[in-house]
């Protein structure tokens, strides 16, 4: 979403670094770039202008045009200030002294609160904490229906009551004492919203907030409907008081300046952030990880969480057992392919290694292509199990089988041969007593 205003900032940054000595026309006239920049991603005018004028204050308080790396260090005052704007620090989950702790999520018709919900409610489980979502939107259709199968498809817990038959505070009062009677930790609850705020909406949301006292009321607002969701968010805190926002679609293409404006303009604090339609794409928000991965200086943090919750340490273990002995096959390769694409999206892997940021447009899209893992898997699948674990045997008739069988062509076979060997190769590098120097060296290729 902020790649535009990466690649901007980038310009700006790197002709800081370039420079040696650094006065303040130098530092003016790049945060006259800065400001621009801010402004064409769509970031509210105020929310930009006290930006600027912080790093200038701090760049004058700091001393920087007399530091050995001026350019360095304005960027680490920007990015100071660009987490302060974005959030500060994370701001964690509330929780009732009793269960059940009610989460009411809130929000304009569209936003994907239904969703979020299963989203939500999926990372509290892994966080072990028992959950039960609610479905307390009777006014779209299907959205109860829409809820229960999101449940189903994930094994989560889902209290409902036939639209016809119920209002959305009779739901929410028997979703609550159920949770009570059953020791869930936290209630999720769904409720409907509209295409504009009106004052149906918000006496609904009122009775239902009134009726379980929510530990938290969080705003699910779209990413992608720039500065109206920051003066929707407003309404919603000023009626209904808000605790937190949900910025969902944060994988989209829209100047992403509306997320860079939101705590600042609203003062509630953003606590999630949706970055794709898969139910696992839910992060907590980071401001300063955030900070970091706009200004091109990855996100190392996230990416191993990521790392953490898709590979299994025994795997990891096994694997370079056989990597030491020199045994890594095919099977390996594809069970690596597809732990990897449980990580997310390769352009979002990318983007929080440190450095990767400053190669954008030097990397050809097509050498990252999802199409092409999802054919390299067809491929390994295609061949016996035999062929996995000793490609050698591959001659050209068995070449020609896989092919037809994985609806590639013979000089697709071919290239995954090669590549193979030349993972072959470096893992043994990597394995001997050169190892690290060996890594070292892949890396800067």
């Amino acid at each position: 979403m902020f790649e535009s205003l990466s690649d901007k900032l980038g310009g700006v940054f790197g002709k800081l670094t370039s420079s040696g000595k650094l006065s303040e026309k130098d530092i003016d006239a790049a945060l006259r770039e800065v400001r621009l920049a801010l402004l064409e991603a769509d970031v509210d005018f105020k929310v930009a202008r006290q930006f600027v004028k912080n790093v200038k204050v701090r760049a004058d308080g700091d001393k920087i045009y007399a530091s050995l790396t001026p350019g360095q260090s304005v960027i680490r005052i920007v990015r100071e200030e660009l987490a302060e704007i974005l959030g500060g620090e994370a701001v964690e989950l509330a929780r009732a002294d009793k269960p059940p702790s009610v989460i009411m999520l809130i929000g304009l018709q569209g936003a994907g609160k239904t969703t979020l919900a299963a989203k939500l409610a999926l990372w509290l489980r892994k966080q072990k904490q028992p959950v039960m979502m609610a479905a307390c939107d009777l006014q779209r259709p299907a959205a109860v229906d829409q809820l229960k199968q999101l449940g189903k498809q994930l094994d989560l817990t889902v209290y409902s009551e036939e639209p016809s038959s119920s209002t959305p505070v009779k739901v929410a009062k028997a979703a609550y004492k159920k949770a009570q009677e059953e020791g869930v930790h936290y209630l999720i609850l769904d409720t409907a919203g509209r295409l504009a705020i009106d004052d149906d909406l918000m006496s609904e949301l009122e009775e239902i907030r009134d009726a379980t006292s929510p530990v938290e009321t969080l705003l699910v607002l779209d990413a992608m409907t720039g500065q109206d969701a920051v003066r929707s968010g407003g309404e919603f805190n000023d009626r209904i008081g808000v605790t937190g926002m949900v910025l969902t679609k944060m994988d989209g293409d829209a100047r992403g300046g509306a997320a860079l404006s939101m705590r600042s303009a609203t003062g509630v604090p953003i606590k999630y952030i949706g970055v794709g339609e898969r139910p696992d794409q839910f992060e907590v928000y980071h401001p300063d990880r955030i900070a970091s991965r706009i200004l091109g200086m990855g996100d190392v943090e996230s990416l191993i969480e990521k790392a953490e919750t898709q590979f299994d340490t025994e795997q990891v273990a096994a694997l370079e057992a056989k990597i030491k002995k020199n045994q890594f096959d095919l099977n390996d390769m594809l069970q690596q392919f597809q732990t990897i694409k449980k990580m997310g999206s390769m352009t979002d892997i990318l983007g929080m290694i440190p450095g990767m940021g400053s190669l954008r447009g030097k990397i050809n899209p097509k050498d990252f292509d999802e199409k092409q893992m999802a054919r390299t898997e067809a491929i390994i699948h295609s061949m016996t199990m035999v062929e996995r674990e000793n490609p050698t045997i591959i001659n050209g008739s068995r070449r020609k089988r896989i092919a037809d069988g994985s609806g590639t062509t013979t000089t697709q076979v071919n290239q995954l041969l090669n590549q193979f060997k030349q993972m072959q190769k470096m893992m043994k590098k990597m394995s001997g007593p050169g190892g690290k120097r060996a890594l070292m060296n892949m890396l800067k290729g």
